[in-house]
């Protein structure tokens, strides 16, 4: 038998079955640890301790496209902007630049480690926040519901065997982007509080009720929750047997060892303030502490600016540029530059014309960002038209899929149409 296989088999039945002899164990429980135990010899997936990583940054709430990718030579753009209209943009070219609290971005695109796909959509777009990011998260056509999330597929198609951190996100809620036939990733804002939750799991009792409360939580958090934040519909509801494998498991392999790298690692750079700086320095204080994870979720919220947009969009973009710069020279320190990719979306852009409130209404394509040290640098797409538009959108003129597609592919290295359902072409970004 395999060394590893081997080995693996024996901590699951160490540390969990082992555990569970001072239970009265249900026969329901000794049977769903045997079949984690016959999924973990399945196979062993590449982790992240020495295989690419992927971060995915979410800005929730519909980021205004057209004033984070400037295209300040067009007439167009000052003539139904006039209140908004950036002035003094990071040119990259003659036609477009960057907004101009981007510096960092800026630098990173001279240096050669800044992609950026313009005119990001899908057929069909749709302008509700959640159907959007629904959309997004599970690569769906927007006709189309799907139950599980491309990240999830992923889990399923290519990472059987895999520790329950695989996936991480940053947050109380798990992304619907996670949601698999067979869960694995972990979700936490604090590890403190994530080892919290494993420890009332020490018995079937208590874990059952901590499972019960937290799906409570979850569902009230939902409902009331600002769409700024918005991750999508959680993917953290189940019955028991879901239960058993997102947080006995996950709790019970996982914790420990977040725990550990968290308490002894430090930022190796100063991070500014702020939720979005928390959650990248975190990130790569599990990177550099050799965390198995292959893809990070991160999100950072407010971008639904219907009103007084200059301050807010300044505001916003101050703080992603100022976190990515940090997480970027921590990295670099680390020397795990190399091996990190990060993603950005947004769940649409915004229309074209300014609205009556010195805001933007929700749009439709919008650009978005791909950086790491193995990024190609460049613009990639078209610039889409500001006048020949949609019901007043901007017209996609790249599949988000395709962005998708490229990561799997050239990234992820592992076969697409398993994941996203067909093929799509890819970009030339990585």
């Amino acid at each position: 038998m395999n060394k590893t296989l081997h080995t693996r088999r024996q901590f699951l039945r160490t540390s969990l079955l082992g555990g569970a002899v001072a239970w009265s164990v249900p026969v329901f429980l000794e049977r769903t640890f045997f079949t984690l135990d016959a999924l973990a010899a399945d196979s062993m997936a590449p982790t992240g301790k020495d295989e690419p990583i992927l971060v995915i940054l979410q800005l929730a709430g519909g980021n205004d496209g057209l004033n984070t990718l400037v295209p300040f030579a067009d007439d167009a753009y000052h003539r139904t902007r006039p209140g908004i209209a950036i002035k003094n943009p990071l040119k990259l070219n003659e036609a477009v630049g960057l907004h101009p609290r981007l510096t960092g971005l800026r630098q990173l695109y001279d240096d050669g480690h800044l992609g950026i796909v313009q005119g990001v959509g899908y057929p069909n777009p749709n302008r509700s926040h959640f159907r959007s990011t629904e959309i997004w998260q599970t690569a769906s056509d927007a006709q189309k519901a799907e139950a599980h999330g491309w990240i999830g597929r992923y889990f399923d198609a290519c990472c059987k065997g895999a520790d329950p951190s695989v996936g991480v996100s940053i947050g109380a809620q798990t992304p619907q982007a996670f949601a698999a036939a067979e869960p694995k990733g972990i979700s936490f804002s604090n590890p403190e509080q994530f080892r919290f939750a494993s420890e009332k799991t020490s018995d079937p009792a208590a874990a059952e009720e901590f499972y019960r409360n937290t799906t409570e939580q979850a569902s009230d958090a939902n409902a009331g929750a600002s769409i700024g934040m918005l991750q999508g519909p959680g993917g953290g509801t189940g019955d028991t047997m879901d239960f058993l494998r997102r947080t006995a498991l996950d709790a019970q392999m996982s914790s420990d060892k977040v725990l550990e790298i968290t308490r002894k690692s430090k930022a190796s750079v100063s991070y500014p303030p702020g939720n979005l700086a928390n959650s990248l320095n975190l990130v790569a204080r599990l990177i550099g502490g050799g965390l198995p994870t292959r893809v990070y979720y991160v999100g950072h919220g407010g971008y639904d600016t219907h009103t007084n947009q200059a301050g807010s969009h300044d505001r916003l973009m101050g703080e992603l540029d100022a976190a990515l710069a940090a997480f970027t020279s921590d990295l670099k320190s680390q020397g795990n530059f190399h091996r990190v990719a990060l993603m950005t979306f947004s769940e649409f852009g915004r229309r074209v014309a300014e609205n009556g409130s010195g805001g933007t209404d929700h749009g439709a394509a919008a650009p978005l960002f791909v950086m790491g040290g193995a990024v190609k640098p460049g613009l990639y797409g078209t610039a889409p038209s500001l006048t020949n538009l949609h019901d007043g959108d901007l017209v996609h003129n790249v599949d988000f899929r395709s962005v998708y597609a490229t990561v799997l592919k050239n990234w992820l290295k592992v076969p697409v149409e398993p994941i996203l359902h067909r093929a799509f072409p890819t970009i030339g970004f990585i």
